[in-house]
């Protein structure tokens, strides 16, 4: 479903690629879990996928379209949760559902936008109020409601449980079990070694922009994820 092949990139005036002849896939219903320090090449890889960035070498593959030369295909079927989810905060949870909605191509009937906000974990409550008033996990369960109403096959995730209390990561994990159970491809950079180990079917971990590990569930259920994690930094 999400297929990096040889990705190469290089920004002006660096000694060295920021990512480097990466080579990864995550299948549908699949969480890969990618770890590393700032700088190691994981938000660039994030942008690469969504066509913010463009390559110098290699391709990023969603859904079997290039990202290159297909941008507007592939983001039809891709959903981002960046570390602060942007949301209009003068809408309501409902509002931004379905302004977003439609901007992927989607109407939907008012019960069917509450729907979605409700498999997503918000309250009724919050349906109508102001996005401002809302908290990270409360934005990102919009966020997530948006995923369901694109229909979206491939989940991007840059730091999603930073700043949240272990409540909201765990509801938060919750939510990503529901989207794998719908076979969506979920890509999660992050630094948070527990929620990676706990949630994730395969962990990467990215050092100078290549993959230095790349640990499937039952090896990190034998592994010390954070030494591992360390002893990579500091080779």
């Amino acid at each position: 479903m999400l297929t990096l092949q040889n990705l190469t990139k290089r920004y002006p005036g660096t000694a060295a690629p920021a990512v480097s002849a990466l080579n990864l896939t995550v299948a549908p219903g699949e969480l890969f879990a990618l770890l590393g320090p700032n700088g190691a090449g994981k938000t660039t890889t994030l942008n690469c996928l969504l066509g913010f960035v463009a390559p110098d070498s290699g391709r990023a593959v969603i859904d079997g379209l290039d990202v290159a030369t297909e941008p507007l295909e592939t983001k039809r079927r891709l959903a981002y949760i960046p570390e602060q989810v942007n949301l209009y905060g003068h809408f309501s949870g409902i509002e931004n559902l379905a302004y977003f909605s439609e901007l992927a191509g989607h109407r939907y009937a008012d019960a069917e936008l509450r729907r979605f906000l409700t498999d997503a974990g918000l309250q009724a409550d919050a349906h109508e109020r102001r996005v401002s008033g809302y908290s990270k996990g409360m934005r990102q369960k919009v966020g997530i409601a948006i995923a369901l109403a694109k229909h979206a096959k491939v989940l991007l995730l840059d730091e999603p449980t930073s700043g949240l209390d272990p409540s909201a990561s765990h509801e938060f994990s919750r939510l990503l079990r529901q989207l794998r159970d719908r076979d969506v491809a979920i890509l999660m950079a992050t630094h948070d070694l527990f929620r990676a180990k706990a949630d994730a079917d395969r962990v990467g971990i990215m050092r100078h922009g290549r993959l230095a590990h790349i640990l499937t569930a039952e090896e990190l259920a034998h592994t010390d994820l954070e030494k591992l994690y360390l002893e990579t930094m500091h080779a």
